[in-house]
């Protein structure tokens, strides 16, 4: 009888053994199966069951479990336990989020020294903006259930189009495609008008002559299957990255991990981090080389179009502030602004050095991710 007790507990505890190894955390993205981002995502879910030595898993649900528009509540509401989260889809409920997404723009203002890098930078600021400079973030991010893990995105914005477009004057009356509000803004100020659609209609709209343009990134040509319908790309104008809160956490889930389980986590988050704007970078060269080959032709902005759009990132600096604290109650827009900016300017010098996507994610852990108290964040 005493063996078979010995036994018995020996397989309960197998069981409980095993019942930690399965537990698997359901991670919602809006992207294609065949996009960068999932690739990214699914080196994410591979970290995170290496760092937590089998302990959790991830599994990538790519435009299945939830789609863009549908993942922060349902993330809030625990249909995923992990979420891509593009506040950007959501002023009302991230509206000091926003204010730092929406200036994305700042970075056509550095010039030269960012150029490459833009994503890098940006998501370095705006990752340590968030964290550390920004308490109502991430109560923000808690009044929707959610835990802040980190932000990430892309490369630049351009133009990617079905006519040609270098000048203020070719893209007057044109209809533009924009995924956030600063793009919207700038397609007025330039005498184009915005159009706001699913991502999933840009190959029709550019297709059908709907739209003239699609403000995007040059990767997404090959993430959203755009690659036949576009004749003409100008990647000069607008500018600035769309950043997104990219690994955010259920909070339940979150509160359920073990301090060491958090700071797993956050050390996956900081390769994520790093993950999708690097390998953007790597294949923005590469998807305008192979358009061009296909005969796709490659445009620049003349200098009145980019003295317009230089002098519309000033103006639109004032024009958040002012407009989040009108309709969102949101009081230290400005100083926030001048915060990030000089955060910009910090991280604009530390990716200089940078070249490999390990570096990347080494000097996000180091300077942002492993500063993040577990036992306070989130809780």
């Amino acid at each position: 009888m005493k063996r078979l007790v010995i036994v018995a507990l020996a397989m309960l505890s197998g069981v409980a053994a095993l019942s930690v190894e399965a537990r698997t955390l359901r991670y919602a993205i809006g992207h294609p199966p065949s996009s960068f981002v999932v690739d990214v995502a699914k080196q994410y879910a591979e970290s995170v069951s290496e760092l937590t030595e089998g302990d959790l898993k991830v599994r990538v649900f790519p435009m299945s479990l939830l789609n863009f528009a549908e993942t922060s509540g349902g993330l809030r509401d625990g249909m995923a336990d992990i979420g891509f989260v593009l506040t950007s889809y959501f002023p009302a409920e991230f509206p000091h989020s926003n204010v730092a997404v929406e200036s994305s723009m700042l970075l056509g203002l550095l010039g030269d020294k960012v150029r490459g890098k833009e994503g890098m930078v940006f998501m370095g600021a705006l990752s340590e903006f968030t964290f550390f400079h920004c308490p109502e973030c991430n109560q923000e991010f808690a009044k929707q259930n959610q835990v802040y893990t980190g932000s990430t995105g892309g490369s630049s914005y351009g133009l990617v189009c079905n006519r040609p477009v270098e000048s203020a004057a070719d893209l007057s009356g044109m209809r533009l495609r924009v995924g956030a509000a600063n793009w919207s803004r700038w397609t007025e100020a330039v005498g184009a008008s915005p159009v706001t659609m699913s991502a999933n209609e840009m190959y029709e709209a550019l297709s059908q002559g709907v739209v003239g343009c699609i403000v995007l990134a040059s990767p997404e040509i090959h993430n959203f299957g755009l690659a036949d319908v576009v004749t003409d790309i100008n990647m000069d104008v607008p500018g600035g990255p769309m950043p997104v809160a990219g690994t955010n956490i259920n909070a339940d889930t979150w509160k359920s991990l073990s301090p060491q389980q958090r700071t797993r986590m956050l050390r996956a988050a900081s390769a994520f981090t790093a993950g999708i704007p690097w390998i953007y970078h790597q294949h923005e060269d590469r998807i305008l080389s192979e358009a061009e080959q296909r005969g796709v032709k490659i445009h620049h902005a003349d200098p009145d179009l980019v003295a317009k759009t230089n002098a519309f990132i000033e103006k639109d600096m004032d024009f958040i502030a002012t407009d989040y604290e009108k309709r969102y109650n949101v009081s230290r827009g400005q100083e926030m602004i001048a915060d990030f900016r000089e955060l910009l300017e910090k991280w604009a010098g530390l990716v200089q050095s940078v070249d490999s996507e390990q570096q990347l994610a080494d000097l996000y852990w180091n300077e942002i991710f492993s500063k993040v108290d577990v036992s306070k964040h989130g809780l």
